[in-house]
């Protein structure tokens, strides 16, 4: 039987990085991004290990039994799915301080560890966590996704050839998202159940192993209010009248949600620059095709000219930049601007040395000067610390827009990070 073609991950460098001088790695993500995949490809290059998984249910009960006994090992240990037995982080706990050698533990976990309420003392200063994304389109497609870097080293003195991807190639991406699965699947029927399944799953294993939520069908409901409103603000009030919640519930449904690496924040970027930016963070979800589903968006209907694709476009391409922030070289934050004059930029990034890139979304295939009216007002206020301002939008050329400005095509996002692709 011929084996599945495996993408190449980013994550995989960092991973052994970490191995050669953290005692204990954490590849942490959803489920079916491809964590056991990878950790099971990098301990196969290295001598001395042993692999254990929790999801054998043998194997589970061994580790419940004697949690001690079980994570000793003089190599490196990888367990997989850790969150299913967090009583085993204390021993690990243990015997990384009997023995500070790096490369110990390698543990995968579809939930951030760290929010666990009944975790014990987490292993600080003993881990490094490698957060793995649904694939980038980089990854998919084996080009740079070095836009994040590129932008922040060049500024706007950046260019790509022409290029060749319409709206609706696009389009084809985002709704395609990014599990490995997925993608293998064909368009379609085939890739619609595995969304289907994913979202059981996720409500009927995932979250229950982490908290009890009351009725299911909630949860089910509030993803479909979710990805109604994907890349909008996240007004709670407004969303618990949609679903039919009391706010303190979905507010831990919410962070069920972020737990388990299905929704991701995006909080609101002010610099003390105005009184009038708004502090509500926005909502993606951190795969786009999970998210088309949702809304029941397919090619087909995408190609109608009132099909509201701007959303779909738009998380998709925070999702990209989001994923190259987990690898990116630049010590880089993620944000969104909004005024209460309705002044607006998709995305943030704040260098730590206080440097600002803005970047909006376009899913039209023209650019115009009004696109930049975000832009230019972060510009004005930032001074100096505005490196550059991008619209990325899906049309073909590059063009520039004024000082510091230019409109690019979305597949920058992946197709930058080589010399060749500098003005």
């Amino acid at each position: 039987m011929t084996q599945p073609y495996l993408f190449p991950r980013r994550a995989e460098e960092m991973t052994l990085e970490a191995l050669a001088d953290t005692r204990v790695v954490i590849v942490n993500g959803a489920r079916q991004v491809g964590k056991s995949t990878l950790a099971s490809l990098i301990v196969s290059r290295v001598d001395d290990t042993r692999q254990l998984y929790l999801d054998d249910p043998a194997v589970l009960a061994a580790a419940e039994e004697d949690p001690v006994a079980f994570v000793q090992h003089d190599g490196v240990l990888m367990i997989d799915e850790i969150q299913r037995a967090p009583q085993l982080l204390l021993p690990i706990k243990h015997e990384v301080d009997r023995d500070p050698r790096p490369g110990r533990f390698l543990l995968t976990g579809s939930a951030r560890l760290l929010g666990l309420r009944d975790l014990p003392d987490a292993l600080p200063g003993r881990t490094e966590t490698i957060e793995l994304w649904p694939l980038s389109q980089g990854e998919i497609e084996t080009s740079p996704d070095g836009f994040v870097d590129h932008v922040f080293t060049h500024g706007a003195d950046i260019a790509m050839r022409p290029c060749s991807l319409r709206k609706h190639d696009y389009v084809d991406r985002a709704l395609r998202g990014g599990y490995p699965e997925a993608i293998r699947r064909d368009p379609g029927r085939r890739r619609s159940r595995f969304f289907d399944s994913y979202i059981t799953d996720l409500i009927t294993r995932d979250v229950r192993q982490i908290s009890d939520i009351e009725r299911p069908a909630e949860m089910r409901r509030l993803l479909s209010v979710i990805a109604a409103r994907m890349g909008g603000l996240a007004v709670i009030q407004s969303i618990a009248s949609d679903v039919g919640l009391p706010r303190m519930t979905l507010s831990r449904y919410l962070d069920l949600l972020e737990l388990v690496f299905v929704i991701k924040r995006i909080p609101a970027w002010s610099s003390n620059l105005t009184r009038r930016a708004i502090s509500t963070p926005k909502l993606i979800f951190t795969d786009s095709g999970l998210g088309g589903r949702l809304i029941g968006m397919s090619p087909e209907r995408a190609r109608d000219v009132t099909a509201p694709i701007g959303p779909l476009i738009e998380n998709f391409a925070i999702g990209e930049v989001a994923r190259q922030l987990t690898w990116a070289n630049e010590p880089v934050q993620l944000f969104h601007y909004r005024d209460r004059d309705k002044v607006e930029v998709d995305i943030v990034l704040e260098h730590a040395s206080g440097e600002v890139v803005g970047v909006e979304i376009k899913a039209a295939e023209t650019v115009r000067g009004d696109d930049f009216r975000g832009l230019r007002h972060l510009a004005d206020r930032l001074g100096a610390r505005f490196r550059a301002g991008f619209v990325l939008y899906t049309g073909e050329q590059t063009l520039p827009f004024g000082d510091k400005l230019k409109a690019l095509p979305m597949a920058s996002l992946w197709m930058l990070g080589s010399a060749t692709d500098r003005e």
